[in-house]
């Protein structure tokens, strides 16, 4: 797995709107060059939950999503295992 940014920035006046897709082009062929077949993106949430001291101040929990894009390598026919 390899996780990637939630958003790409790029400079004001020259979205293409097709950014995501060269990002993960890029990504995909790169992988595919070491051997790595793309298989899926898959959004991981993590919950942080305030600690004793905080939660009486009111700090609240904090979700964050991280995205992930999964690569397999399938065994050679090969393979001993």
């Amino acid at each position: 797995m390899v996780q990637v940014p939630p958003n790409i920035e790029i400079p004001a006046g020259q979205a293409r709107g097709s950014e995501a897709a060269e990002y993960l082009n890029e990504l995909v062929s790169k992988m595919a060059f070491q051997g790595w077949e793309f298989y899926r993106i898959d959004t991981l949430g993590v919950v942080e939950r305030p600690g004793c001291l905080a939660a009486p101040l009111g700090v609240g929990v904090t979700r964050t999503e991280y995205y992930v894009v999964c690569f397999r390598m399938l065994r050679s026919k090969f393979s001993k295992e």
